[in-house]
């Protein structure tokens, strides 16, 4: 385990978190073969040394509204710590932006966005590239299903690194 500070009961617990969210105490207790009293001890400590983020439920938005997915990758023309900085101020603000992440290799971002319908996605990179970010070019994926969405299983990923 690379992260110190967490045992076996820790990643028990941090799993049927991300797996159930929020759950009673008993539950808790339950799924990871712990009582309830210490079971919840260490619950509030991993919160407390911010290993829990937040709790969210997963919404089946397809079934709420109509929208419009689309992938984009973003490349910028100069590669300065403050162009990163400024491009991911900017994109941290954009409600539209549901992923964001930076890569190495070809590309500098991968951006997941959901807006109403396109004409609202075009009008949202049109607003980013007026705002000077320094990108030099995006390609646009259009989204058609959703195929998988899920968390890394955090018990399986510990078991592989510890190798």
């Amino acid at each position: 385990m690379k992260r110190q500070g967490l045992d076996a009961t820790d990643i028990r617990i941090l799993s049927a978190v991300q797996q159930h969210g929020q759950l009673s105490k008993t539950r808790l207790a339950e799924l990871v073969n712990l009582s309830p009293t210490p079971c919840w001890a260490r619950l509030v400590r991993l919160k407390g040394a911010g290993f829990i983020r937040g709790y969210h439920a997963e919404l089946a938005l397809e079934r709420i509204i109509d929208f419009t997915q689309v992938v984009v990758t973003i490349s910028l023309n100069r590669h300065r710590k403050a162009d990163f900085d400024r491009f991911e101020a900017y994109v941290r603000a954009l409600d539209e932006v549901i992923d964001c992440i930076a890569t190495g290799g070809g590309m500098d971002y991968v951006m997941r966005v959901a807006t109403p319908d396109l004409a609202s996605f075009q009008t949202l990179m049109d607003g980013m590239l007026s705002a000077d970010l320094a990108i030099d070019r995006y390609m646009t994926y259009i989204a058609t299903r959703q195929i998988k969405t899920n968390r890394p299983n955090l018990a399986k990923l510990i078991a592989r690194s510890a190798r």
